[in-house]
């Protein structure tokens, strides 16, 4: 059984990111030059995430995230996923990757013991995608996703961060991706920490706006189940789809009252809430040698500080949260 936080949310669910670096540089999450990242050396190693996730499925953290920046920069991500995957009691081990190199990795990451991805994409519009990511190029997050659902690694969910003036009036093309078989989308609204403080604000369209214009535009929303993890979305079905949508409003709604996550920084920190600087530093007592009691004494440390919700956005400044290429979202 999970253990319970301070106002007795079972916590079951820890995001891994495993490192902070990322081959794209998306608008509402990094700076196109000058990021800062984490020395090497402060980086989890492999050994030290595996024995973290470890003592944490012992504690009822079935279902586990690797994050990053991107997951898949990573060297020998393959191998980290196999010795995750070994870890027994692990019900549920997911990714969430921007996409470009999962055709080369999909294959590999399903044998490993990957039971399923989440992929980033804002637009269907090739020239807008290489704006919104700077970097990237649409066609290979395409072939990702059908390498992706070949390899068996579903259901494949889309997350859609929905900006005005950046995408918001693709919202309804998206949606109609759901009529076809296999197109889980997922809508998300721009949180204000990282590049994402900047669009905050005018920037946030809310999930109710979305759902009304899908509704006007395609008919009503029927709500369902969602199709597979254990994170904040609701689900809903356009008639007739095969596929489902999900709505995720950190800003407009936020889902506190039934958060069930911790995060692990790249560096081995653990925070409580997405949307605060307040942590619990795993590393340095990690590399002090301590006993696997006392590292989950730490994790029971972080899930008591959990606070009932976070801040409302106008009320978080850019100095007060981790950038989200180091929380990993």
């Amino acid at each position: 059984m999970p253990y319970l936080d301070a106002f007795e949310r079972p916590i079951e669910y820890l995001r891994v990111s495993v490192t902070d670096r990322c081959n794209l540089r998306c608008v509402y999450c990094m700076p196109e030059e000058g990021v800062k990242f984490i020395p090497h050396s402060a980086i989890l190693r492999y050994e030290e995430i595996v024995r973290i996730v470890r003592v944490a499925v012992g504690m009822g953290m079935k279902h586990v995230r690797l994050t990053g920046g991107e997951p898949l920069v990573r060297a020998d991500i393959v191998e980290l996923v196999r010795q995750l995957a070994a870890i027994p009691g692990l019900d549920d081990l997911s990714m969430t990757t921007n996409g470009i190199f999962l055709e080369r990795y999909a294959e590999p990451l399903a044998e490993a013991g990957l039971k399923r991805v989440n992929i980033s994409l804002d637009t269907l519009r090739p020239e807008r995608f290489r704006r919104i990511t700077r970097l990237g190029t649409l066609e290979k997050v395409l072939r990702g996703r059908e390498a992706a659902l070949k390899a068996g690694l579903k259901p494949v969910k889309i997350n859609v961060v929905v900006v005005r003036g950046l995408n918001d009036d693709e919202v309804v093309d998206l949606a109609r991706l759901s009529l076809e078989e296999d197109w889980h989308v997922r809508f998300i609204e721009v949180m204000p920490l990282g590049g994402g403080v900047h669009w905050a604000g005018d920037g946030v369209v809310s999930m109710q706006e979305v759902r009304r214009r899908i509704v006007a535009e395609l008919g009503e929303l029927e709500a369902v189940r969602g199709p597979g993890g254990v994170g904040p979305a609701r689900y809903y079905r356009l008639p007739g789809a095969k596929g489902t949508l999900g709505f995720i409003s950190p800003v407009s709604d936020h889902f506190c009252f039934r958060c069930n996550r911790l995060r692990l920084t790249s560096d081995g920190k653990i925070l409580p809430c997405l949307l605060s600087n307040k942590y619990v530093d795993l590393r340095g007592p990690l590399r002090k040698g301590i006993s696997d009691e006392e590292l989950h004494d730490i994790f029971l440390h972080a899930i008591r500080i959990k606070p009932w919700e976070h801040k409302p956005a106008e009320m978080i400044g850019e100095e007060e949260v981790l950038p989200m290429s180091c929380i990993g979202g």
